[in-house]
């Protein structure tokens, strides 16, 4: 008798404090909420769409509750400079779930800390020490070796005649160079040999980084319904034991810094070195560098991936633009080397079509939530304190108001407007905005740029022998990242000479 009045009390404090909440507040429109669970059973998978479909119901600005937590979903670039700009800094704070407080040591990194002077101090050190031009150029040599290194394996793989004329799964090869760069850069390790094994030490890290994904895709009730945690006692442990995991490889590899550094008094330009050399300086706590060398590793390997495969995708899909680049890349490179990052600011048809992408195809559709840390008003409607606030940056992309022919994959857009894409015109935000945009976003257009320029330069792109472009797989997969949800499938035919397709091999930096 005691649980079923326990529900209905439960029940009836939920129902008072939404009603209180309505009549307090101007909320936006949406969806009617369930109590308890709210509109947890009227989403669909890929989230970004059906808040797009809904934003043509409910209008830009929309209410949403997932569980008894409200968020609200913005969808137009006028409201997104509302949120971003008008209201940055009411609207900078950072909804963590069970999960991410766990594995961000509850915000003591970057990407899930409170605004206020801790997020302050570290934002300084990123800007100015971690993605300083100084460093970004510091560490080319290392981009540059794992870009050609993801050439050669593919020049290798389809040259064997049992391959000839068959499609690659590219995203093998994308995921492969993203973890080996991105490793490179925060630990200052290739956990790979030069015959394509990884070490102990890797497989230790992809198992880590495998077994997140796990834990990221396998949602739980317990997270809406904070007050039924208590009965997840597996996941909890789960997530303590994956956290502590985490942690002691982190630290292996911090203290082989450390000794190495005592050894030969040399500083690396690598991340982990920096933070260790820089400890002192920003007073920075073990777990904050531990934190800030996993949202390196988070926020730049799958970001990367996505990113080259939807723009190959759409190369493969769209011949005239593929052509078009590699018209360019043979003016400007030719075919008797290989193209180099300082190549890139002479390819401007390849910035454009780097930019088209990240239009079409931000890599963080929905951005990563803001949460309000106090009332605000948005769009003429009432955003109370703790609720989230989230900018559907795919669905401002595809706005016919503010982009001409918005689902056309068509880079000359940005040869006629020339439109900036690292916070300052809301129309597109793949790096976000304000106080929480992100502050690796050169070195993330960096290195797509040369990815993609690589990729076409060395190959013709095609798609598998009897599948039309038209039939192509453009469908997202869900997640807070937006994979393809068929992986790309396409066939390479090398044009430039075998003695191009050299890995250009560097030391670590």
């Amino acid at each position: 008798m005691a649980i079923p009045l326990l529900i209905l009390s439960f029940l009836t404090i939920f129902i008072a404090y939404k009603l209180f909440q309505r009549l307090r507040f101007k909320l936006p429109p949406g969806p009617r909420p369930l109590p308890i669970v709210g509109n947890l059973y009227d989403l669909k998978p890929v989230l970004v769409r059906c808040f797009t479909e809904w934003s043509q119901i409910y209008g830009p600005i929309f209410s949403v509750y997932l569980g008894s937590h409200l968020s609200v979903v913005v969808n137009s670039a006028e409201l997104a400079k509302e949120v971003l700009k008008d209201n940055d800094q009411q609207l900078a704070n950072r909804n963590r779930t069970r999960q991410i407080a766990k594995f961000s040591k509850n915000g003591m990194d970057l990407i899930w800390s409170d605004y206020g002077p801790h997020y302050v101090k570290v934002r300084k050190l990123c800007t100015l020490e971690l993605f300083s031009m100084k460093r970004i150029d510091a560490l080319r040599p290392i981009r540059e070796d794992e870009v050609t290194a993801m050439v050669e394996s593919i020049f290798k793989d389809c040259v064997k005649p049992e391959n000839k004329g068959k499609a690659l799964v590219l995203r093998e090869y994308l995921g492969m160079m993203a973890f080996l760069h991105i490793t490179r850069l925060s630990f200052g390790k290739r956990f790979m040999d030069s015959n394509g094994v990884i070490d102990q030490q890797g497989e230790e890290l992809k198992g880590i980084l495998n077994n997140g994904i796990k834990l990221g895709t396998k949602k739980s009730f317990a997270e809406f319904l904070p007050w039924l945690r208590f009965l997840f006692k597996a996941e909890n442990e789960a997530l303590a034991e994956h956290d502590a995991r985490a942690d002691s490889f982190t630290k292996k590899i911090m203290e082989e810094h450390t000794i190495a550094r005592k050894k030969t008094g040399n500083t690396k330009s690598h991340f982990v070195d920096a933070l260790l050399t820089l400890q002192k300086e920003y007073d920075l706590s073990e777990d904050t560098i531990i934190g800030l060398l996993w949202d390196m590793i988070s926020a730049g390997m799958d970001t990367t991936t996505i990113t080259v495969e939807w723009a190959m995708a759409e190369m493969v899909r769209n011949p005239r633009v593929q052509q078009k680049v590699q018209e360019e890349l043979d003016r400007v490179v030719g075919k008797d080397r290989v193209m180099t990052e300082a190549d890139i600011p002479n390819l401007p048809y390849l910035q454009c079509v780097t930019k088209e992408c990240f239009r079409m195809h931000p890599p963080t559709p929905l951005m990563l939530p803001h949460k309000a840390n106090t009332n605000v008003k948005i769009g003429g409607y009432d955003v109370p304190k703790g609720a989230t606030v989230s900018v559907n940056a795919w669905a401002i992309a595809r706005d016919p108001a503010i982009w001409k022919n918005p689902i056309e994959f068509r880079p000359e857009r940005f040869q006629e407007e020339d439109i900036d894409m690292k916070g300052t015109d809301y129309r597109l935000l793949p790096f976000g905005s304000g106080r929480r945009i992100c502050p690796g976003a050169q070195l993330a257009i960096n290195l797509v740029s040369s990815m993609l320029g690589h990729m076409v330069h060395h190959f013709d792109w095609a798609p598998p022998a009897g599948v039309r472009p038209e039939d192509m797989d453009m469908m997202e997969q869900p997640g807070t990242v937006t994979y393809m949800r068929t992986p790309l499938q396409a066939v390479p035919t090398p044009r430039l000479s075998a003695d191009l397709f050299k890995r250009v091999a560097v030391g670590n930096v």
